[in-house]
């Protein structure tokens, strides 16, 4: 199966829907998202129905949760928590109902997904090979994914322990042996210093993972975060893709 993997959209319209076209372009079999649809961008709405209407699975993520109400604020950033109060107070009933039935991890595919990690679906940051080493020795299966860390990364355990690296853009890697973890980076808010939108092509027949990056309008989502009332740093970090 030919899969498209996005995570953390984060209410970005344009990058979403410019990741989408890209997407359809290559003409995957499903569309899967690893959660955080919502919170920092101002399209709360419109990226909740395009990833309801399109994605075979999606998880929850620790934005989505605090939109319910169900994480304490105080673990967020000013800043973010703002953005989830913004959206608490602004996110239609339908998308709160569409994130309430979500996951923040399912292992009932081939492949398992966690928003954040096997060892903690909601929180983890995995970025370094001693502690994804960890965690790919608590996945339910040989290949898993994740997002939370909106950086386009990957892990690997072998008979010589465990390695990473940061995924180039266009990058890709043989996963037909060893465990892996793997991140895709993310649609909308990326943290790598490349502000194009991310998103991985996972192709479980071949065990290929390709990593993709996509220009978008960030003038127009900068302007619907500044429309909202939002606080100015999440539109500005747009920019530098951090």
């Amino acid at each position: 199966m030919l899969l498209a993997i996005i995570s953390d959209i984060h209410a970005n319209l344009p990058a979403l829907e410019a990741v989408l076209a890209d997407i359809d372009e290559r003409g995957v079999d499903e569309l899967w998202s690893l959660g955080d649809v919502v919170g920092y961008g101002a399209d709360p709405d419109e990226c909740a129905r395009l990833v309801a209407d399109r994605c075979a699975v999606s998880l929850v993520g620790n934005h989505d949760i605090g939109v319910l109400g169900e994480l304490d604020l105080n673990s967020f950033s000013p800043a973010a928590a703002a953005a989830v109060r913004w959206t608490q107070r602004s996110a239609a009933a339908e998308t709160v109902d569409y994130l309430r039935g979500l996951e923040p991890a399912d292992e009932s595919h081939e492949v398992a997904l966690y928003h954040a990690s096997p060892r903690d679906p909601v929180w983890e940051y995995v970025l370094w090979a001693e502690q994804a080493a960890e965690c790919i020795e608590l996945q339910a299966k040989r290949v898993s994914l994740i997002g939370h860390s909106h950086v386009p990364l990957f892990f690997v355990a072998g008979d010589d322990g465990t390695d990473g690296a940061q995924a180039d853009v266009g990058a890709s890697a043989e996963i037909g042996e060893d465990r892996w973890l793997i991140n895709p980076g993310s649609v909308g808010q990326p943290r790598d210093r490349d502000p194009r939108a991310a998103w991985l092509e996972l192709d479980t027949d071949a065990w290929i993972a390709r990593w993709w990056r996509v220009p978008y309008d960030i003038d127009r989502a900068v302007e619907a975060i500044a429309a909202a009332g939002l606080p100015d740093q999440l539109g500005r970090r747009l920019y530098s893709g951090q």
